[in-house]
Parts: C-alpha cells; structure tokens; sequence
C-alpha cells in the first residue's frame, strides 16, 4: 500500500484528496495544525500528525517521510487581506523549499505542488475555446493584475525553485482555478455561495473566472502520481463563466430569483485605492486596488493539457455548487 503524505488537509481540497486517497486504497499521514479541525474521513489507513511546516517543523517530520512514497503540499497562506510580501512568502515558498529538501533527503517518488492558476497568464476571451497563441495556458506567463498579488508572487517563487530542482525529485505542479464543493469547513471559497445564496439582491462584478469542482482537482492530483511529466504545470480548469453567469446558476441551484445589479467597475477600483489608504495604516482588509482589479477581468483558462496528459474528466460546475450548498445546510451555514 502507497503511503502519501498531505499537507493542509483542514481545507478544502485537503479534505477532498484525503478523502479520494483513503476510497482508492492509499495508505495517508496528513499533517494538521489541529486535529480537532479536521472534518474529513476517518479510517485505519489515516494518520494525523499535528505539526508547522518551519525548518524545525519539518525536520521531526523526515522519520514519517523515510516511508512514504509521494508528498502532496497543499497547505498555503491563501488570505487576501495579508499586508507584506514576507507575509506570504514564509509559508508559501519558505515552507516550500523546506519540504521539498526533506522530499530529496527521504527519497520521495514524487513531490506534487498545489500552486495557483493564476502564476500563469489568462486568456483574454470569453470562452476556453477562443484563446489566441499561449493565452489561458501553461505555457502563459503572468499577467496584472496578479503580477502584484503577493500572493501570487509567492506561489510563483516557489515554482521557479521546485522547476530549478527538478532533477533531484520529480516534481508535478497543478495549477487549480477557483474550487468549489463539499468540506469547505471555513468557509473559503464557498464565500462565494455562503455570501450571496440567500440574498434578494446580489451585487455582483463585472469580471469572470474559472470555475472547477474541488472532487475534480483531487482526482487530478492522485493521478500525476502516475502520469504527467517531471517539471510540468497542470491547469486544473473546467468552465469559463462571468460573476453574472456563476450567479444564475446559484441562483437556478437555490431556486430563487435575486435581482442581480452589476457594480460598475469605477465603483470597485474606487473602493480598491480606499482599501490601500487604510493598509497603509497596518490595518489587515482583502479590499486593495491589486484586488479590485482582478475582480474586474475575465480571469479565464484552458484545461486541455490536464485532460490530455493526465487523463481528467471535468464535471459541469453545477455539480461542485450543488454538492458546496448540502454541504453548508447540513453545517447550518
């Protein structure tokens, strides 16, 4: 039995890989910063191991990793109301290198990096199949705003040095866009439902993103256990919507008929320049003109490498909505 070794399995996607990695037969150690956090599956092949992902840290953790056969990091500082670059560079590209240079000392098979589409430049169309040259795909590079996100900024470093090592331990990187679904116990991204879906009036921005369903992503990431390419990027993407479009179908989803008013983007970049007064003063908000902007583009993307390398079969995004709002009712959200 394979033994994997999970980082940041409170989380979303977390939960959801432990989850697919315990019903195909594998053997986890997931590594949490508090068990009582953990709303995942329970079985004999699960073990947790409460722990930080500092030098020292990881270091008590190369005992568990001398015997497991892949690492799949997905913790990270994913907050947007962060004021320093340093902020997200301690976890996301320190804990990084750290983790992988214990991976190397240990004889890891494979080291599998969660980062973020949007290290990777999106298309500037409508639809998937509208992209022009490299646009919306893996061989894109960033593009603004996300080229003054710090988070993004982060999860870029890190994949420069992961490609730069790849010799020492295969290395796979996936590229996930926005997930949605069950066991979004914080919530993070279900924000997006939890905020809106019982609202009789949902103002929404003019921009898009891509949308995938968070069961998909796990399923992607088992399977570059076994294909895929060392040093290659994985966009794990599926639909292409509007804030609008996404919006209806939540709408469809909850059958309800909110009255949905789009804010102009004047509007948001307004509130993006009060946001960087107020952090200038120290004070932490996830509202800054870097993000204001990025609500404003159509943030879009291509899956057909994934598909056509690792063998992904997307579900309609329909399907991650449904599954996030069972998931919410039954916590009572």
């Amino acid at each position: 039995m394979e033994k994997i070794f999970v980082t940041g399995v409170n989380g979303l996607l977390g939960t959801n890989l432990v989850n697919t990695l315990l019903e195909r037969g594998f053997y986890v150690i997931g590594l949490v910063r508090n068990r009582a956090k953990y709303h995942g599956s329970v079985s004999k092949n699960l073990e947790l191991v409460e722990g930080g992902l500092t030098d020292d840290s990881i270091e008590t953790l190369v005992p568990i990793l001398m015997d497991c056969d892949y690492i799949v990091h997905v913790a990270a500082e994913t907050s947007q109301s962060m004021l320093r670059y340093s902020d997200y560079r301690k976890i996301n590209y320190e804990a990084t290198v750290h983790l992988f240079e214990a991976a190397v000392m240990c004889n890891i098979k494979r080291f599998i990096f969660v980062s973020t589409a949007n290290t990777l430049g999106y298309g500037s169309c409508n639809r998937v199949n509208d992209f022009q040259g490299n646009s919306g795909s893996e061989l894109a590079g960033i593009r603004a705003p996300f080229d003054k996100s710090f988070y993004a900024q982060s999860k870029r470093e890190a994949e420069i040095y992961l490609l730069e090592n790849k010799h020492r331990t295969d290395v796979i990187i996936v590229n996930p866009t926005f997930m949605l679904g069950a066991y979004d116990s914080k919530p993070g991204s279900g924000k997006i439902i939890t905020m809106f879906w019982k609202k009789p009036v949902i103002f929404y921005p003019p921009g898009g993103k891509n949308f995938v369903h968070v069961a998909d992503v796990a399923d992607s990431i088992i399977k570059s256990f076994s294909q895929g390419i060392n040093g290659e990027k994985y966009l794990l993407a599926n639909e292409n919507l509007s804030y609008r479009e996404f919006f209806e179908k939540l709408n469809t989803q909850t059958k309800r008929n909110s009255l949905m008013i789009k804010i102009p983007a004047f509007v948001l970049l307004f509130l993006g320049f009060i946001g960087d007064i107020i952090r200038i003063f120290n004070i932490k908000t996830s509202i800054s003109s870097v993000n204001m902007k990025i609500l404003c583009i159509y943030n879009f993307y291509s899956n057909k490498k994934s598909v056509a390398d690792l063998h992904v079969t997307y579900q309609p995004i329909d399907m991650a909505i449904s599954d996030a709002i069972k998931y919410f009712m039954r916590k009572g959200e």
